[in-house]
């Protein structure tokens, strides 16, 4: 297997990341995994927090499709849409390029895919959804508001993987957000 020199890696990865300002928004979100909290910052100070429900996999970032498990690192908003099953969908750049070169090395994925995450990345798409990493990763709302749903997200990692909240609520975070909005998620 090919080994990447870490310094293309690194300039690549950094090229990445910046992003022009007005991409950005004015907010970062902060996911921390062992408090169940999402967090909204403004300049380093902390706007409003959520309390979400995470993957029911465990606490280990995501690896592969299915493991239902919630990616750990740095990430972008791609898009804001309605869901009919989520009630709101704020979809995610998942899989990184942190999380393809980390695949590769693991031999998860194949170089065609990883070249395909890479590619998506430098032009500011979304990344393929399809691979052995997985797709389809963002924050939602939890859909019809039952007692038992309310209850179960309250005490329970109920997600595939996402990050969820009560409905109310993700609306309130959409007005946070727009594409390009940094999401770290972190232990």
């Amino acid at each position: 297997m090919k080994r990447w020199p870490v310094s293309i890696l690194l300039a690549l990865i950094l090229s990445l990341w910046l992003l022009p300002a007005s991409a950005m928004g004015d907010y970062k979100l902060l996911i921390k995994q062992s408090e169940q909290r999402l967090l909204v910052q403004k300049d380093g100070e902390v706007i409003r927090s959520f309390h979400v429900a995470l993957g029911s996999g465990g606490s280990k970032g995501k690896l592969q499709a299915g493991d239902r498990k919630t990616p750990k690192g740095q990430y972008h908003i791609m898009q804001v849409r309605d869901s009919d099953r989520f009630h709101l969908f704020i979809q995610l750049d998942y899989p990184s390029v942190r999380d393809a070169i980390n695949a590769l090395k693991a031999e998860r994925i194949s170089k065609a895919d990883y070249r395909k995450i890479l590619d998506a990345h430098i032009f500011g798409q979304l990344p393929p959804q399809n691979t052995t990493l997985g797709g389809a990763i963002g924050i939602h709302g939890i859909g019809v508001e039952t007692k038992d749903k309310l209850e179960i997200h309250q005490l329970a990692n109920w997600t595939q993987g996402c990050i969820a909240l009560r409905n109310t609520e993700v609306e309130q975070l959409s007005r946070y957000v727009v594409k390009g909005t940094p999401v770290i998620i972190t232990d």
